[in-house]
């Protein structure tokens, strides 16, 4: 399977990795919202992203306190894997925090993983009480203790970036992510110059919720009875998104034919090569199948044309 470096180190991912948010056991901010999976469930999810060529994991402090991480750690023990043969990112909770409060953690962090490494170590939001110069410190500091091998931001914009990549350039080092919300119907990161600023320091752009949750499937256009199942809030916003996603879907729907493959799958693939290797995706996984598809989406490339008919299709949703 197909690598690329992660920003300027020398650590390789696949270009689609698994977010295991979904992990969180219900527990936590985001995973309140998340289905409550067995253990069973997430050891299979995982050995099927390993068995699919997927050798990345994106986790986190926020996604249960710990519950995500230990769950991630268990699924590849279960299959077999040793510390160091895949790559772990996580990410430090910054909420009502200061950035000395990354060093008091990390170890919080590892216990959890129980055994395997962080690979990638990301500011989970640009929100603590401390500024990116002194976040940065702290995060250059594991990684000359050992403890990290990369650092990254999430949610972070374009100077936030560059803030970053200033400090850990006096410690010798380099951003090596920025993870954020990218996808065919969310293009935010075009137009505020955090692509394009990731671009001019060679710094990875993680897209996150790259399938819309699920409406980019094109499952809720073929049947909308499907979004009875969500909350109401999340109703009404789908419902605007799968209206006027609709001409972008039926074209995503037809691509998949000529590569047999599926609407989700061409959506992951125009991500991780529009940009040629600037982006790579998560998407998450609360069933066998989709793990299956997010996997198989590193199985074929869409052509040039292709690639721009879906670019024009997209863009016009946001004139």
């Amino acid at each position: 399977m197909e690598k690329r470096r992660l920003g300027q180190t020398e650590i390789e991912v696949t270009a689609i990795g698994l977010g295991v948010m979904q992990f969180a056991g219900g527990k936590g901010l985001f995973g309140m919202g998340m289905p409550v999976l067995s253990g069973e469930q997430m050891n299979t999810i995982v050995k099927t992203a390993l068995d699919g060529g997927i050798n990345w994991f994106d986790t986190a402090e926020m996604y249960g306190r710990g519950r995500s991480e230990r769950a991630l750690a268990n699924g590849l023990k279960a299959a077999g894997i040793e510390a160091g043969q895949v790559q772990i990112a996580t990410k430090w909770l910054p909420l009502l925090r200061t950035a000395a409060n990354i060093n008091r953690t990390i170890d919080r962090r590892l216990h959890f993983l129980d055994g395997y490494p962080i690979a990638l170590y990301q500011v989970h939001l640009p929100w603590s009480f401390s500024p990116p110069e002194a976040e940065m410190a702290a995060m250059a500091g594991l990684f000359e203790a050992g403890k990290i091998r990369a650092v990254g931001v999430s949610n972070f914009s374009a100077g936030q970036m560059r803030r970053a990549q200033t400090a850990l350039e006096k410690r010798g080092l380099t951003l090596a992510a920025n993870q954020v919300h990218y996808s065919l119907l969310q293009r935010g990161i075009e137009r505020n110059g955090v692509l394009e600023t990731a671009k001019e320091l060679g710094v990875t752009i993680i897209a996150y919720t790259p399938l819309e949750k699920g409406v980019l499937s094109g499952i809720y256009h073929k049947d909308p009875a499907l979004l009875d199942q969500k909350s109401l809030f999340r109703r009404s916003s789908m419902r605007r998104q799968i209206e006027s996603s609709r001409p972008l879907v039926e074209a995503l729907e037809e691509i998949a034919t000529h590569y047999e493959a599926t609407a989700a799958q061409v959506a992951l693939n125009w991500l991780i090569h529009f940009h040629g290797q600037t982006v790579v995706a998560i998407p998450g996984a609360s069933k066998v199948t989709q793990v299956e598809q997010a996997a198989g989406a590193m199985a074929f490339k869409l052509s040039g044309e292709e690639l721009a008919q879906l670019d024009e299709l997209s863009r016009r949703l946001f004139d």
